[in-house]
């Protein structure tokens, strides 16, 4: 692979509504600066895109002060308050979260362009962090235990997402898709893009040259840091 390069960036400021994209990202020991720091709850707890399909297209953005939008809204304002219970019902409220469990896996997602080009659908659907360019879709499964390279910045890759309802969500119109999922069960056994985590942080850029590290140069990086 000679020539991997970043050419995605995405935070998700609230979770499971839209990601914005960036042409730069700092990568911190807790993932994408700004990533998730606010989710939706209800009268029970967490309410996300697997049950609220209608939050998966609500449009969320950092604003210029590093507070986070709901629809152009900010997030602890009576406005955004409205939009949200619209989408996730009436009993639906935000809530800043910068706990660790805000995240589903690891804190950090990388899709790579052959299993995606593959899947022929929409990345967002996928809701990575991170996309990179020139890793072949048989790669993929091939590259837990080993690390990205990125500028000063290294991530290590665990293993890969199973994937599961809220792919068959469409991110613009909300319309439900449920083939997307049938077809990564039967081409990806189920999983697609890899759970990941920073092992030294760095601010990336799109364009930004990948070096992938072996196994055991990974191992020395994590152990070192």
């Amino acid at each position: 692979m000679p020539d991997v390069r970043v050419v995605q960036l995405w935070r998700y400021p609230v979770k499971s509504l839209k990601g914005e994209a960036l042409q730069s990202a700092h990568l911190t020991p807790d993932g994408v600066e700004g990533d998730r720091v606010v989710h939706v709850a209800g009268r029970r707890g967490l309410l996300t895109g697997r049950t609220r399909h209608d939050l998966l297209s609500l449009r969320a953005a950092t604003g210029p002060d590093g507070v986070p939008l709901v629809d152009g809204h900010r997030w602890n304002s009576a406005e955004a308050a409205d939009v949200v219970r619209r989408r996730a019902g009436p009993d639906a409220r935000l809530v800043a979260d910068t706990t660790p469990e805000r995240f589903d896996v690891l804190n950090l997602l990388v899709a790579t362009d052959g299993a995606v080009s593959r899947l022929g659908v929409d990345v967002r659907r996928l809701r990575p962090n991170l996309v990179v360019s020139g890793v072949p879709a048989a790669i993929e499964p091939r590259l837990p235990g080993q690390a990205l390279a990125i500028g000063a910045a290294v991530v290590g890759l665990h293993s890969v997402r199973q994937r599961c309802i809220v792919t068959t969500i469409d991110p613009d119109d909300g319309e439900q898709d449920l083939d997307v999922l049938r077809r990564i069960r039967a081409v990806f056994g189920g999983e697609i893009a890899l759970n990941a985590w920073v092992i030294r942080p760095g601010v990336v850029h799109v364009g930004d040259a990948v070096r992938v590290l072996p196994h055991q140069r990974a191992r020395d990086i994590s152990v070192a840091g």
